[in-house]
């Protein structure tokens, strides 16, 4: 079959899932002609494993999506089934949304979003090669051959590249939920010389809800007053649906043990590495053996389907043996399996080949994002997918790119880790990754990124007047609490016993009253209430801002010491052989990440920091400079 000319484009995302969606969006939305190329236009955003977004970092992560101007928040705000707040009982820096979706729901609304987007073009279509001439892309080529030419192309092939999938003795080649895998593309990604890992991650058992005896679990209901991811939604979904926990107990694990060798992660079968921190259930038996049960959660997948996801049973044991450790969980006992659990192995690029724009440094024009990336969760694609959207029409458009740091969004901190460490193993983002996790809140992603959404062209005027208004008020609100001075009447003496403080000796500032640790802003609004009502949000800002002002300018601190090394850019022409005294592994990291600025640099696994300073002293002595001239 001949090839033909299909069209010609800015733009080119390969694959729609939660990576390709905001990839193809951002960039549409900054001007840039865009073409999606897909598997399959009726699976946009599809979750091929948990019906959940957010949780603890990644639904920061999905605020941070929404406050730059992505979808991830806006849809499943309109589709969810439950809602909930986790870490309620600590501090602001760890709490977080987490929301069951309805899964064909989330797909219908993410695909009439990005139908909406005028500057963009959904295709259905398998990409099969990329065309490459003088180290720049040039565009796609799919099976049909069609010859797509885009000065720029994104992939975003999730877990579909050479994927495979295993249950038990069973292999086949596979993407997930039975889709057909890429595989002509990755074997060109080899050609074109790019590093390939291999990675594997899972699914669990799906049941029929009819069949659950929901009477031997317990009751995990949503948020009586919900929160919401998109700072633009209005509306409330009343009607929600509760989850529900079971456990695992001995005669499970048991079986488990019994039958570790069918299992296709224990046979040898997989050959990829899977993720820690979301294992198999048969690697927890095995891992933690000492415990004697591990939870179960029961998730609907939706409104309008029976099929419940049963979360922490991940699997690749057989389909009969999954049946038996079923029969073995209260609540399950004659729970019908709908779809068998799974293992999936599938290929990954080492992302240190990458430049923090998400382009890679081998091709002029090309990205990747998303689980390729060698990330796992939807959360963390997303993200990724947003900036390469952002820097794909940045670079074509001649447009300012968006390279977010360490202190200013867990987003920056993902792709910075990527970028500068690589990864080992599926990644997933955790609170414990960001070291100014008190600056990189749930409720202040808005105020971190908003103007930056704002000046890519992403966040409407509109929106961004709303913004500026909130901004306002929260200054007002703290400089008027900075001027009320409180007598220490019986009324404020007993308030304060009911709240479980200390009595006061004097009059007080209502500003320093607040940092007191029992004292909320509506007790503040008995003793010292402003004269106009104020939305919760600004309410929520006041508090935190004055409750925890110390530890955030010590953050604050922080991080301008850190800017320091950010600033202090490395050249591109640098030789990092000409630099007498780094250490070998070190020279080595240096020369393969080819990091942009020093502070990068100390980040790099086996960078220590005699080899920084050696480094910055090199950079500082205008050496390079001298060497360039030469």
């Amino acid at each position: 079959m001949s090839t033909y000319e299909a069209g010609q484009y800015d733009v080119i995302v390969i694959g729609a899932g939660h990576a390709g969606a905001e990839a193809a969006h951002a960039a549409a939305k900054r001007g840039a002609k865009t073409l999606i190329l897909t598997l399959n236009l009726d699976l946009i955003a599809f979750m091929p494993c948990n019906p959940s977004i957010g949780g603890p970092a990644k639904g920061i992560v999905v605020r941070e999506i929404d406050a730059l101007g992505g979808l991830m928040g806006k849809v499943i705000d309109k589709t969810y089934i439950q809602m909930r707040m986790l870490n309620t009982g600590k501090g602001p820096a760890v709490r977080a949304l987490r929301a069951q979706a309805d899964k064909p729901l989330y797909i219908q609304e993410m695909k009439r979003l990005l139908e909406e987007e005028p500057n963009l073009t959904l295709r259905q279509g398998m990409v099969e090669e990329l065309i490459v001439k003088d180290g720049k892309v040039q565009g796609v080529i799919t099976e049909t051959k069609g010859i797509y030419r885009a000065p720029a192309v994104i992939i975003t092939t999730g877990t579909f590249m050479r994927g495979r999938v295993l249950i038990g003795d069973v292999a086949y080649e596979s993407g997930p939920n039975n889709q057909r895998p890429t595989i002509k593309l990755a074997e060109n990604l080899e050609e074109l010389g790019f590093e390939i890992v291999r990675f594997k991650t899972g699914t669990p058992p799906r049941v029929n809800n009819r069949t659950i005896d929901y009477d031997k679990t317990e009751i995990q209901p949503g948020d009586e007053h919900p929160q919401h991811f998109s700072y633009e939604t209005t509306e409330e979904i009343v009607d929600q649906i509760p989850c529900w926990l079971t456990y695992t107990n001995a005669e499970t694990h048991q079986l488990i043990n019994d039958n570790l060798k069918l299992s296709a992660m224990y046979s040898g079968a997989v050959r990829g590495r899977g993720p820690r921190y979301c294992p198999s259930v048969e690697d927890k038996i095995v891992r933690f053996h000492d415990k004697s049960r591990h939870q179960v959660f029961l998730e609907p997948e939706g409104r309008n389907t029976e099929e419940v996801y049963v979360q922490g049973l991940s699997t690749s044991l057989p389909e009969y043996i999954q049946r038996e450790i079923l029969k073995t969980i209260p609540g399950l006992e004659n729970a019908d399996i709908m779809r068998a659990g799974y293992a999936i192995e599938y290929d990954a690029v080492v992302p240190t080949q990458l430049w923090p724009t998400l382009e890679v440094k081998a091709i002029d024009g090309l990205f990747t994002a998303g689980q390729i990336n060698g990330t796992s969760g939807y959360e963390e694609a997303a993200a990724q997918g947003l900036m390469a959207g952002i820097n794909a029409a940045a670079k074509i458009l001649d447009q300012e790119k968006c390279i977010l740091d360490r202190s200013q969004a867990y987003i920056g901190v993902l792709i910075d880790d990527l970028v500068t460490k690589g990864t080992n193993e599926p990644y997933r983002l955790l609170t414990s990754r960001a070291e100014y996790r008190l600056l990189l809140r749930h409720d202040n992603a808005d105020l971190r990124l908003t103007e930056i959404g704002h000046r890519l062209g992403l966040i409407s005027d509109e929106r961004f007047a709303r913004f500026e208004e909130k901004k306002r008020l929260i200054a007002e609100e703290k400089e008027r609490l900075s001027t009320v001075r409180l007598k220490p009447t019986e009324q404020l003496q007993q308030l304060m016993e009911d709240v479980g403080g200390t009595r006061l000796k004097d009059g007080i500032l209502a500003y320093d009253l607040m940092k007191r640790p029992e004292v909320t802003y509506a007790v503040m609004e008995q003793v010292a209430p402003a004269e106009k009502e104020l939305a919760d949000d600004v309410k929520e800002q006041v508090e935190i801002q004055i409750k925890y002002e110390g530890y955030i300018s010590k953050s604050n601190q922080q991080v301008e010491r850190m800017k320091k090394m950010e600033n202090k850019l490395i050249p591109d022409h640098i030789n990092y052989d000409d630099i007498s005294g780094i250490a070998t592994e070190a020279r080595e990291k240096l020369k393969e990440v080819r990091p942009l600025s020093v502070g990068q640099a100390s980040r790099i696994s086996g960078v220590n920091p005699a080899d920084v300073s050696i480094l910055l002293v090199y950079i500082e002595q205008g050496n390079v400079a001298k060497v360039s001239n030469e």
